[in-house]
C-alpha cells in the first residue's frame, strides 16, 4: 500500500511540474525573477529592438536637441549685443524651436539623462518667478542646486523673454535699462546650464552607454527593454497626461490651476508642446526613425510578434483619438481661465487617459513586464 501511495505521489508531482512549464504567458513578476524567460513565448530579438531605439531614435534625437540648444545660445548672443524687438522675436523663435525638439527627448530619462536628472533640470514648471527675482536682485545663485530647478530651464526662459512685460516694448526695455547686466547674465547662465547638461548626456550615450544599453538585452526587471518600457509608460502617464493636462485641470487636487500649464507666458505654445510630446510617444511606440518615415523594431512590432497585433492597433488608435481631441481645444490656458470646470479640456483629458491602461496593463501583461514605479492616481 505504501508503494502504491508513493507512486501516486510521484505522478502527482510530475504532473504539477509539467503544468508549470506550459507554453502560455506566465506571471509578469515570476518572469522578471528569471532572466532566461521566453519573451512571452516568442523568439523576438530584443537586442535588435534596443539597437533601433539607440541608433535611430534616441541618439539622433539628442543630437537634434543639442543643435537646437546651440542655436538658442547663438541667437541669444545676438540679442545680448543688440537687445532690439527684432532680436527678441528671433530669440523667442529659437526658444520655441528648442522647446519643441525637447519634447522628442524628454521621455528618454534613462542612463546618462537619469544620472544628471536632465528632465528635472530642463523643464520644471511652473517656474518660480519670485526666486528668479531674488537671484536677479542679489546676483548670487547656484543653478546646479536641486532646490533651484524651478528657476531655470525652458520655463524660466519663458518668463524672462515672454513674461517680463505686457508687450515687446516693455520686455526689451528691461534688457536695456540700468541693471540689465544681471538679467542678461541670468539668461545666459540658464542657457549655458541647459547646454552643458545636454552635451554631457549626448557624449555619454556615444562614448559607451549606447553599447551598455543595447547589450542589456535580457528580459529581467533590470534589463533595458523592461526598464525603458517602464520609463516610456511613466513619461506618458506622469509627464504628458498628468503634467501637461491633469494637474492644470485639477484632476488630482480638485482645483483648476491655469498657472501650472507649460509655457504659461506663451499661452498658445502649451498645446503645441503637448502634441509634440504625443507624436513623439507614438513614433517611438512604432519604432519610427528620427526625422524619417522608416520604422524598425518597436514596442508595436514586439506586440505583433506576440500575436497581439490587435493591441498595437488599439494603442495607435487611442493615440490618434487623443490627438484629435486635443487639436479641437483652444489654448490650455484659455480653456482653464474661461471655464471652471473646463469641460472641453476634461473631455480631451479622458481620451488621453484611455491609453494608460492599454500601455500599463495590457501591453505589460502581454510582454511579461512588471511595473517598477509607484502609481498614486490609478489607471
Amino acid at each position: 500500500m505504501r508503494r502504491i501511495f508513493g507512486v501516486l505521489l510521484l505522478l502527482t508531482v510530475l504532473w504539477a511540474c509539467s503544468s508549470d512549464d506550459s507554453g502560455g504567458i506566465s506571471n509578469p513578476q515570476s518572469e522578471n525573477e528569471n532572466p532566461e524567460n521566453t519573451n512571452g513565448g516568442t523568439n523576438f530579438e530584443r537586442k535588435v529592438l534596443l539597437a533601433n531605439w539607440a541608433d535611430n531614435i534616441i541618439i539622433p534625437s539628442y543630437e537634434a536637441f543639442s543643435t537646437e540648444v546651440v542655436s538658442l545660445k547663438t541667437t541669444f548672443e545676438a540679442f545680448k549685443s543688440d537687445a532690439s524687438e527684432a532680436n527678441l522675436v528671433a530669440l523667442r523663435a529659437a526658444w520655441l524651436s528648442a522647446y519643441r525638439t525637447w519634447q522628442k527627448v524628454s521621455m528618454f530619462e534613462i542612463g546618462p539623462a537619469e544620472s544628471v536628472g536632465l528632465r528635472l533640470n530642463v523643464n520644471i514648471y511652473p517656474t518660480d518667478t519670485e526666486k528668479i527675482a531674488g537671484f536677479l536682485a542679489s546676483g548670487s545663485y547656484d543653478l546646479s542646486l536641486t532646490s533651484n530647478r524651478d528657476a531655470k530651464g525652458f520655463p524660466a526662459l519663458d518668463y524672462l523673454i515672454n513674461g517680463l512685460g505686457e508687450n515687446d516694448v516693455t520686455i526689451v526695455s528691461k534688457f536695456n535699462e540700468p541693471g540689465k547686466e544681471a538679467l542678461i547674465s541670468y539668461v545666459e547662465n540658464v542657457i549655458n546650464d541647459m547646454s552643458g547638461l545636454t552635451a554631457q548626456v549626448l557624449a555619454e550615450w556615444k562614448q559607451g552607454y549606447r553599447d551598455t544599453f543595447v547589450n542589456e538585452d535580457g528580459s529581467s526587471a533590470t534589463a533595458s527593454v523592461d526598464r525603458f518600457a517602464n520609463d516610456f509608460v511613466f513619461y506618458y502617464e506622469k509627464y504628458l497626461r498628468a503634467g501637461k493636462m491633469g494637474i492644470p485641470l485639477g484632476v488630482f487636487s480638485g482645483v483648476q490651476s491655469p498657472n501650472t500649464v507649460e509655457s504659461y507666458y506663451s499661452p498658445t505654445t502649451a498645446n503645441l508642446l503637448f502634441l509634440d510630446g504625443l507624436n513623439s510617444v507614438q513614433n517611438f511606440f512604432n519604432g519610427k526613425h528620427f526625422g524619417s518615415d522608416t520604422q524598425g523594431e518597436s514596442l508595436a512590432s514586439y506586440l505583433d510578434a506576440l500575436n497581439r497585433k490587435d493591441l498595437s492597433e488599439d494603442i495607435n488608435a487611442q493615440f490618434d483619438s487623443a490627438r484629435i481631441a486635443v487639436e479641437s481645444l483652444n489654448s490650455f490656458r484659455i480653456e482653464l481661465e474661461t471655464s471652471d470646470p473646463a469641460v472641453n479640456m476634461l473631455t480631451a483629458y479622458d481620451v488621453v487617459q484611455k491609453a494608460v491602461p492599454l500601455l500599463k496593463v495590457d501591453m505589460f501583461s502581454a510582454m511579461s513586464i512588471s511595473i517598477d514605479f509607484v502609481d498614486a492616481d490609478g489607471d
